[in-house]
């Protein structure tokens, strides 16, 4: 394949995906105003922080939040740590918008999988991963990139994993997650029905990651899963992000109640999932293992 090639096959993607009409399929919303609701439906983002997610411009994502608080469909609010800048919030209407878009594009994909046999979808899965690595190391060299796990990453992966753990003093030899038999080839752990995980990538260089995966022994329940992030990371909101993506897909695979299992000296983190509406437990569910982890919580999806 060639660069003339390459461009041609993106250029008819975006066609037959709609990117050049002014609205989604039946939803009056233009390509970039469906982008925009779904990144703050995620959490509430400042104009900078939206334009970043979207890679635009700070005039273009102004202009979109401009036309979606006239549909009513966002909010400006006060951002808490900083007085000076305001949070763009989803409203219950811009809710029921992006409702009825995802009802749409999931019918969408649906379809068009089913034209398609088990061995045709796996060579796209694995063809979109590497196009869309490739993509993000030129478009955002510079910045944190959140993408999918993919099996070229699984060394890497397992490095932060070690490298953290050994940080809080988390080691194998006390039960904790880094003693996992899996931990070398975490591709093969998420790569399966009711289950993701994303990494941070940097430079590059992956520096962070987690997701979530069925919780053994409990069914209708998932466990968030190897959130780990190297000292670099810390800070910028991944952690609450990829905590987020993990709530709002195993909601819609179906789950019911998100469990997770953590350990005192990372106060941080357990800061951060109760004020993500976690819940204490007094005993631990499923058959996860990790009997050293003695924070164990619950979300109602």
């Amino acid at each position: 394949m060639n660069a003339r090639q390459l461009r041609h096959y993106s250029r008819q993607a975006v066609r037959l995906l709609g990117m050049l009409d002014k609205q989604c399929g039946d939803v009056a919303l233009t390509p970039v105003q469906a982008h925009a609701l779904g990144e703050i439906q995620l959490q509430p983002l400042t104009i900078n922080q939206l334009a970043q997610q979207l890679n635009v411009d700070k005039s273009n994502a102004s202009r979109t939040v401009t036309g979606l608080i006239k549909l009513g469909l966002v909010e400006s609010i006060e951002n808490p740590k900083d007085k000076r800048s305001q949070l763009v919030a989803l409203t219950e209407q811009g809710q029921q918008a992006l409702s009825l878009l995802d009802q749409q594009q999931n019918s969408f994909f649906e379809q068009l999988l089913t034209q398609l046999d088990d061995s045709e979808q796996e060579q796209i899965k694995l063809g979109l991963e590497t196009y869309l690595k490739g993509l993000t190391k030129v478009c955002q060299a510079e910045e944190y990139v959140l993408r999918p796990l993919t099996k070229a990453d699984n060394s890497q992966v397992a490095d932060v994993i070690r490298k953290v753990s050994a940080e809080y003093g988390l080691t194998a030899d006390k039960g904790y997650g880094v003693a996992d038999p899996t931990l070398d080839d975490m591709y093969s752990v998420y790569d399966q029905q009711g289950a993701a995980y994303w990494v941070v990538e940097y430079q590059g260089k992956i520096v962070g990651g987690g997701g979530f995966a069925p919780l053994a022994g409990e069914p209708n329940v998932c466990e968030l899963q190897k959130m780990y992030f190297l000292p670099q990371t810390r800070g910028h909101g991944l952690a609450k992000r990829i905590v987020a993506l993990s709530l709002q897909l195993a909601k819609q695979f179906g789950y019911q109640q998100c469990y997770l299992e953590t350990t005192e000296c990372l106060r941080e983190a357990v800061g951060l999932y109760e004020k993500l509406g976690f819940e204490h437990l007094d005993a631990p569910l499923g058959q996860t293992g990790h009997d050293a982890c003695e924070v164990v919580m619950l979300k109602t999806l």
